[in-house]
């Protein structure tokens, strides 16, 4: 491989978040992004026979919903939120939010997986991305991928399956290039969580 090979990546947040919030749980320590994106490099090279160097991460983007700063506030989640802001700046990740919407008294994401997808699939197109990662375990984006493999594009799918609530579809896993499973990965060898993750507490 003498090209650079160029890597698309766009993070699901909602996901990101329950698989954090698993390895929290289970493990004491949550995901570190710039240790991750370090991860995803270190896999495209090893897929691709290529070193690291050759692998850059050309574009990164964040998508989810969020409440409004007084109710964040109230929640006593408004300094959490900033603090991974700052992560997602410092490792110039793209951040795309809408707000919240209750209906029936029930707080919802209402659009943000179209908008997850369409921006996914616009880019690839301008772009040209070697490699798209797709952090996500939402079923409905199995027909984005099949779109991102007629642009030419590798899709490797990350996902952390941890628990039934952050189980992926079968069709999903399938469909894409390659699928990695941290949760797989840390029941295999706990010592590669340092890899990822922040540092133990």
């Amino acid at each position: 491989m003498t090209q650079p090979l160029s890597i698309g990546l766009f993070i699901d947040g909602g996901y990101y978040a329950k698989i954090d919030e698993a390895l929290r749980h289970d493990s004491g320590v949550g995901l570190d992004l710039g240790k991750l994106m370090c991860y995803i490099r270190k896999c495209v090279a090893e897929q691709y026979d290529t070193i690291e160097e050759m692998c850059q991460i050309t574009e990164s983007h964040y998508f989810r919903g969020r409440y409004r700063a007084n109710v964040a506030e109230q929640k006593r989640i408004l300094y959490p939120e900033r603090r991974f802001e700052d992560s997602l700046i410092e490792n110039d990740v793209i951040f795309h939010y809408k707000h919240l919407r209750e209906i029936d008294g029930n707080i919802i994401e209402k659009g943000i997986d179209v908008w997850y997808a369409l921006e996914a699939y616009e880019l690839a197109t301008v772009r040209h991305f070697d490699v798209v990662v797709l952090i996500t375990g939402d079923a409905d984006h199995e027909m984005l991928i099949r779109k991102l493999k007629a642009l030419k594009s590798n899709v490797i799918l990350l996902t952390g399956e941890f628990s039934a609530q952050s189980a992926v579809s079968r069709l999903l896993r399938e469909e894409a290039t390659l699928h990695i499973d941290l949760g797989e990965l840390f029941t295999e060898c706990r010592e590669s969580m340092d890899e990822i993750c922040t540092e133990r507490r």
